[in-house]
Parts: C-alpha cells; sequence; structure tokens
C-alpha cells in the first residue's frame, strides 16, 4: 500500500536524525565534518539539515571522538539555549501589528466605487 508506506517514512523523518555509527540507534546531538586539506575534524552542534558530507552522532559517540594520528580534532561548543523573544521582542511585534492593522484613511478617500456585485467593489482612483 504505498500511501502506508509514504506514512510510515514520514514517521521516521519526524522523529529525528540518528546516529550515523553502525548499530546505534540514539538520536543525533552532534554532527562531525572533515576538512581534509587541513587534517581537521569538526564536531559541533547539529546542523540544521543533514548533508552528505556530515556525519551526525549521538552524545556518546561524539564525546568519545578521537582524531587519526596527525589530525585535529575541533569541538565547537553548542548553541545557548534559545529562551525566546525578549520583552522588547514582543512589543515591536505588537507595535508593528497594531500599526498594520490601522485603516489609512488617504487610501480610502483617494477611491470611487465605480460600480458593485454582490460583496465586490469596483474602485476608482479619484485622479482618473
Amino acid at each position: 500500500m504505498p500511501g502506508a508506506r509514504n506514512c510510515a517514512r514520514y514517521r521516521r523523518l519526524v522523529k529525528g536524525r540518528r546516529c550515523s555509527r553502525n548499530a546505534c540507534t540514539r538520536p543525533a546531538t552532534a554532527t562531525l565534518t572533515y576538512v581534509y586539506a587541513d587534517s581537521t575534524a569538526v564536531l559541533g552542534p547539529l546542523a540544521t539539515y543533514a548533508e552528505p558530507h556530515c556525519y551526525d552522532l549521538c552524545a556518546e559517540h561524539a564525546e568519545r571522538l578521537t582524531a587519526p594520528r596527525g589530525w585535529e580534532v575541533v569541538r565547537l561548543a553548542p548553541d545557548q539555549v534559545d529562551t525566546g523573544p525578549s520583552p522588547d521582542d514582543l512589543e515591536a511585534l505588537a507595535n508593528l501589528v497594531r500599526e498594520a492593522g490601522r485603516p489609512t484613511p488617504a487610501a480610502e478617500d483617494s477611491m470611487v466605487e465605480v460600480n458593485r456585485r454582490g460583496h465586490l467593489r469596483v474602485l476608482r482612483s479619484v485622479e482618473d
């Protein structure tokens, strides 16, 4: 049944990405990328999108990560926890919504109703 197959696939995607290590089923918390030119392995917070050249790792595998001899491991600090919008952000948003909701009297005064059909109106500019 094609619909059921798509639904199951969607559920797997929604649950989140899993660790790239074989037989590990834990959720991914970090992304590993190699910079071959610099012999560097970069381990950072989980990337927004899964990339084919990156490896998603769970917390345990990210903590135990080692690089080959002669390589350097760069561990980027995870992003700070997002605490949500500040009161200033909310006030600015409220002001924008309030301003957008106000009617502009100049726009209404410069238009004249020419025709009407049901709830629709045909308006023409006074300047025409």
